[in-house]
């Protein structure tokens, strides 16, 4: 969100490069980082937090004269998505959260 949002924030800045974030290879660097070291049975392995190292600059659709690279339509749109998938994903964690409170209070 915050890529996007500063690809908006640029859409008028001469020169700028709108920036994105490859969902695929932020996963992949994840999953190939090293564990935390457990020095603790009852200790959590977890996987340090990932950030967000893989920002590539995007090829526009039609540049502008300027050099600005940033296509409003399209990262609005992209904003919006990202927002909508954002809400359903905290709807999902939150009926599975109400799901679990119900079973262990025994109400509904």
């Amino acid at each position: 969100m915050s890529v996007l949002a500063t690809n908006l924030a640029n859409a008028d800045t001469p020169h700028y490069k709108a920036r994105d974030v490859e969902f695929g290879a932020v996963l992949a660097d994840a999953a190939n980082r090293t564990k935390f070291a457990i020095t603790h049975e009852r200790h959590i392995n977890a996987a340090p937090p990932a950030g967000v190292g893989s920002v590539k600059y995007r090829v526009p659709h039609q540049p502008a004269q300027d050099g600005n690279t940033v296509e409003a339509d399209l990262e609005l749109a992209r904003y919006a998505e990202n927002a909508v998938a954002y809400q359903a994903s905290l709807m999902f964690a939150n009926g599975k959260i109400a799901t679990l409170r119900a079973a262990l209070t025994g109400s509904r």
